[in-house]
């Protein structure tokens, strides 16, 4: 059973594969128009370079090995957006804005989920080098426009900060190994373990925790939050900037979790989730991680969202195929030979048969050239030919 694939790992076939080639370049035109420049890091770094700023959690999700040159350790790059930081931080260095994007396969050591595969395609798009709040509104409003152009569009963005649980955190005194215990609870909304592991914190810290997986919904949680949760600064600030969000982008369907604290060891401002009707999982992510290319560097403010593009590709559609037109064998005919070139230049899939090929195994075929009347033309095919 040589030929099968490690679990996790899939082909993409010619109907899977056309519609993700369609899909990346729909999405990477719209990046495009909006200024955002395509960079093609290398699938392979040195370890410290892929995992700088990302936390244990990326450390965890990538695959390492030995370099035969340098004898360093590599890794097969998990996530594209410390490549793309180091990209601005050393490469570019420029002084003002820099969009970026990219849309390439990562690798991940386990799947994120029971139906996920260990080999996303990434694709996404990073802000650098404004810290105000225009920018994570330009990301979230792209994050919102790629989705509908692939045929998802949004049904619920949720919006959190991590501010708030960090203020909290700090107020409290708690260690990295507290946080580490509570996080998983907080984020699964698992309020008797959330109870349990914040039994010895002293109020008011211990109820504001346990009050954070309710606060779940619309605009009337940021009103809830400012008055149920210590008036600390920074949890104030923080309120104010997903309210600010809210004023800004009244034509998307912004929702507002105060629990979901995905890469809070990458992420320092605003993060979000966007998901699509029927699927249980968010199909992109993103938010602000200021100063990821400190390492790198040049520290930078820095906003910006991905998503899997097999996933979305996905969901997108049923696959239906683009119609295919068969042609006979072209041969030394000059005046088929150019009806097929420009039926080709008009962006028509032509399948021209081999001779002795009674017919196509490859693209469905849903017309055929025929000559009528010394011409040329496109006939359906039925299904009594």
């Amino acid at each position: 059973m040589n030929w099968l694939l490690p679990e996790y790992l899939a082909d993409a076939l010619p109907q899977e594969a056309a519609r993700i080639e369609k899909l990346r370049r729909v999405v990477l035109d719209l990046f495009r128009v909006r200024g955002y420049e395509l960079v093609i890091p290398p699938m392979l770094e040195y370890l410290d370079s892929l995992l700088t700023g990302s936390g244990s959690d990326l450390t965890l999700r990538t695959f390492k090995l030995v370099d035969q040159l340098s004898g360093r350790t590599l890794g097969v790059r998990a996530d594209m957006t410390p490549q793309v930081a180091r990209i601005d931080a050393h490469l570019l260095n420029r002084k003002g804005v820099a969009r970026l994007c990219y849309c390439d396969s990562v690798l991940h050591t386990l799947p994120a989920s029971q139906a996920a595969t260990r080999e996303p395609i990434q694709l996404g798009a990073e802000l650098y080098g404004y810290a105000g709040l225009e920018a994570d509104i330009e990301i979230i409003r792209l994050a919102a426009a790629a989705l509908t152009a692939a045929g998802t569009p949004a049904s619920r963005i949720d919006v959190s900060h991590v501010g708030v649980f960090r203020a909290l955190s700090g107020a409290a005194g708690l260690k990295a190994a507290d946080e580490a215990r509570i996080l998983p609870f907080l984020q699964a909304k698992d309020i008797p373990g959330l109870r349990e592991c914040c039994a010895g914190l002293a109020e008011p810290y211990r109820s504001a925790f346990l009050r954070l997986p309710a606060l779940y919904g619309g605009v009337e949680v940021l009103e809830e939050a400012i008055e149920k949760l210590p008036k600390l600064p920074e949890i104030v600030q923080a309120v104010e900037t997903m309210s600010g969000l809210r004023l800004a982008l009244p034509e998307l369907p912004l929702s507002f979790d105060f629990a979901d604290l995905r890469g809070y060891h990458y992420h320092n401002g605003i993060v979000f989730a966007a998901y699509y009707p029927g699927f249980p999982s968010a199909i992109a992510l993103g938010g602000r991680y200021d100063g990821v290319g400190r390492d790198f560097g040049r520290e930078r403010p820095a906003t910006g969202f991905s998503m899997d593009l097999r996933e979305v590709a996905r969901l997108s559609g049923d696959g239906d195929g683009e119609e295919s037109i068969l042609a006979p064998y072209v041969g030394g005919d000059a005046s088929l030979a150019a009806r097929v070139a420009a039926l080709r230049n008009e962006g028509h899939i032509v399948v021209e048969l081999l001779p002795g090929e009674a017919a196509s195994e490859g693209p469905e075929c849903t017309q055929r050239l025929v000559r009528r009347n010394g011409r040329w033309i496109t006939e359906a095919i039925t299904g009594i030919d």
